[in-house]
């Protein structure tokens, strides 16, 4: 018997990976055109290589770009689809969104410049910013010690980007989880995603204004460790007026691990989002799960990247230049 249910679990592994393949290989995206992974294979073989040579040299002086280029790729997908409309720039009286209250401390914009630049050289007017943009996501996380995967392309380039926008799509750092929740079935993806792909605050750093509500001279947010919450309020005292004041999202704040899980259940979690997710069981468990096994994260960290990075829904164009439509 216990051969017999070995065998079926081998069958039943094997038909999941099946269908991963299958999503991985061909992905709708909301227009109806496919995203594929040889969609460059006869145009720009090239281009995934002069990406992640951009992104490698942008690190190597660098070591918040990881972060930065995750977080460009999470905000540009949860507006208007992984359109590349967060990279467009202001322009007249028009807002765009990395101008967006949400996106005022996006960065790593110079290095999805520079990609596109050695892209352009290598097949002008092929590869879009929208691509870039997820490859480049990739390619950060994959470089700083995560897991890596093969990036389905093809989208396109959107024309529309506005500041406005943002404010009601993008969950912010004081969120409830009703508020997270909404904001990812709204994109047609799951609580388990939502609990995944938080886990991306593994890189970066988080200023001040982030998580004040939780250290306020008042009183300090309780889930929070009493030293823990000793040493914010060292980092940002209420009367702080450093720009730059704040605290890594996790001690590790360069590498990309599990490390994140694990300080948030021993009460270190920065963001008042961060300590939502452990408000709900079904939350907590995958929490607690991730805490424990990083593989575990890592598998399903690259299945909630590919769902993320389907989302598209414009026809589009392949800009010359991501900062600004042809």
């Amino acid at each position: 018997m216990a051969s017999a249910m070995a065998s079926s679990q081998s069958h039943l592994d094997l038909v999941q990976l099946l269908i991963v393949v299958v999503m991985t290989m061909t992905m709708l995206v909301g227009g109806g055109e496919a995203l594929s992974l040889d969609y460059y294979a006869k145009s720009c073989p090239k281009a995934e290589a002069a990406v992640a040579a951009a992104v490698k040299q942008a690190m190597a002086k660098d070591r918040t770009v990881p972060a930065g280029l995750l977080r460009l790729h999470f905000h540009d997908c949860f507006v208007r689809g992984c359109d590349g409309s967060v990279l467009l720039d202001s322009s007249g009286n028009m807002s765009a969104e990395k101008d967006g209250p949400p996106n005022a401390s996006l960065h790593a914009f110079y290095v999805i410049d520079n990609a596109k630049a050695a892209v352009e050289a290598l097949c002008p007017g092929v590869v879009s910013c929208a691509d870039i943009l997820a490859l480049a996501a990739r390619d950060a996380v994959a470089m700083s010690g995560g897991p890596s995967w093969q990036v389905p392309v093809g989208r396109r380039d959107g024309r529309v980007s506005l500041a406005s926008e943002t404010t009601t799509a993008l969950p912010g750092p004081t969120a409830s989880f009703d508020q997270l929740k909404q904001a990812f079935h709204g994109r047609g993806m799951s609580t388990k995603d939502l609990v995944v792909l938080s886990g991306g605050h593994t890189l970066g750093f988080a200023h001040c204004s982030s998580f004040q509500n939780r250290i306020q001279p008042q009183g300090v947010d309780p889930a929070l460790h009493p030293s823990f919450a000793a040493t914010l309020r060292r980092s940002c005292p209420p009367n702080n007026t450093a720009r730059s004041a704040g605290s890594s999202l996790d001690p590790t704040s360069s590498a990309f691990d599990n490390f994140y899980y694990r300080m948030l259940l021993s009460g270190r979690g920065l963001l008042s989002s961060d300590e939502a997710l452990l408000t709900h069981p079904k939350t907590r468990a995958q929490v607690t799960l991730y805490a424990a096994s990083q593989p575990a994260f890592f598998r399903d960290f690259v299945d909630s990247m590919l769902r993320m990075s389907s989302l598209n829904n414009v026809a589009g164009e392949v800009r010359a230049n991501c900062r600004r439509v042809n």
